[in-house]
């Protein structure tokens, strides 16, 4: 349960990361977008540790939430803003 919330936090940081390097307006707000990065910075660490990358406190773990974070946020605007346009 600990290692969950560690997971959490860490995806909250690694989420504010994110946005920070993708600027602009998102459809869902900034809570959305936090929200966002957490579960890409979860999922983004959790497939790397499965697909054997990298072990548990090493940068590439750092790096992979991060890109999780990106993909996932990149993948939400692009469906969100479709269905938004006229």
């Amino acid at each position: 349960m600990g290692s969950i919330l560690v997971w959490i936090v860490f995806g909250l940081v690694v989420g504010a990361l994110a946005k920070l390097i993708m600027p602009g307006r998102d459809p869902g707000g900034c809570i959305i977008t936090i929200l966002l990065g957490i579960a890409g910075a979860l999922l983004g660490g959790f497939l790397g540790r499965w697909m054997g990358l990298y072990r548990e406190g090493e940068t590439a773990g750092f790096l992979m939430s991060l890109l999780g974070a990106v993909l996932l946020l990149a993948i939400y605007r692009m469906l969100v803003g479709r269905r938004a346009s006229p």
